[in-house]
């Protein structure tokens, strides 16, 4: 979106629309174009829109709405950067992406950002602070049962984290079961995503990161099927993570089928998040003892092939 000429046409519904339209195609191509990242597209469309929030609105007939329109863009723009390990951009863009929503009085964005806020810092390691998101909005918020699952996936995970894995369990169940519930007309728009895949991927992860590799893979095996899900671009991180849990397990087949299955399709992927995970993969690999010599070379080959994607983005 080009920011010129933008003071004019700020104070119309026309440009919300605009900033809205723009954000659905960002979805669109994180999510249907393979091994293409669109974040710097995303972080380049905010920052041109709030150039235009700076020099153009004028009257609070449309800055409401301009606001939660320009919250939803920082948002996607944010979940991009994660995806893509811009951190640092990513926690600025979120933040930004809360003071707009909270501008405009939109709690339904403010919530989006906020699930996305609680997933960011689960990956970099705060649970505590994940849980502390998720409760936040499950103790005050009534929720459709479809938002709610999202919260109780971020709710399990922080459980996880902090060494409660019964109760995470009991969470992941939730969502599960709120999930089943099915679809409501008041449903977030934005909650499309969520789904069982989603929930299996998030609980088999827990397990890698415990190295109980053995529990991971079953629900990990589940999920990189794709099968219970809408498309998403950082699906292969299911499958990434499968492969660590069959290498960390000794289950030397199936991790030798995987990782040439992953080595023929790396340039299909476009989440760095799953290309970082394929390379600490590797290289613990790399020291494992006794690993066999096909399995250590289908790994190696994986590596090469990610090295080589890398160099082409």
């Amino acid at each position: 979106m080009d920011a010129k000429g933008a003071p004019g046409a700020a104070a119309t519904e026309a440009y919300a629309e605009a900033v809205r339209a723009t954000s659905r195609q960002l979805v669109v191509l994180d999510n249907a174009f393979s091994g293409f990242s669109a974040a710097a597209t995303a972080a380049r469309a905010f920052v041109s829109v709030r150039r235009a929030l700076h020099d153009g609105i004028r009257g609070a007939r449309y800055e409401r709405e301009i606001h939660s329109a320009a919250a939803e863009l920082a948002e996607v723009a944010a979940w991009m950067l994660f995806d893509a390990e811009r951190h640092a951009s990513a926690r600025r863009f979120n933040r930004e992406a809360l003071r707009l929503a909270r501008s405009a009085g939109d709690r339904t964005i403010e919530l989006l950002i906020l699930q996305n806020v609680a997933l960011h810092a689960g990956w970099a390691g705060r649970a505590h602070e994940e849980l502390a998101i998720a409760r936040s909005v499950l103790d005050r918020e009534r929720l459709t049962p479809r938002a709610e699952a999202i919260f109780r996936i971020r709710e399990a995970n922080g459980l996880f984290g902090t060494g409660r894995a019964r109760e995470a369990a009991r969470s992941f169940d939730r969502a599960r079961s709120l999930l089943a519930e099915g679809e409501r007309g008041n449903d977030p728009f934005w909650a499309w995503w969520v789904s069982m895949d989603e929930i299996d991927g998030h609980e088999g992860g827990r397990h890698l990161d415990a190295a109980d590799w053995d529990r991971a893979i079953p629900y990990l095996e589940r999920a990189a099927l794709h099968e219970a899900g809408a498309r998403v671009g950082y699906g292969s991180i299911f499958d990434a993570q499968l492969l660590a849990s069959y290498l960390g397990a000794g289950a030397w087949r199936d991790a030798e089928r995987t990782a040439e299955t992953l080595a023929r399709a790396v340039h299909g992927i476009g989440s760095a998040r799953t290309f970082t995970i394929l390379k600490r993969t590797a290289r613990r690999a790399a020291r494992q003892e006794r690993i066999p010599p096909g399995v250590r070379d289908a790994v190696h080959e994986l590596a090469a092939a990610v090295a080589a994607a890398e160099a082409t983005r």
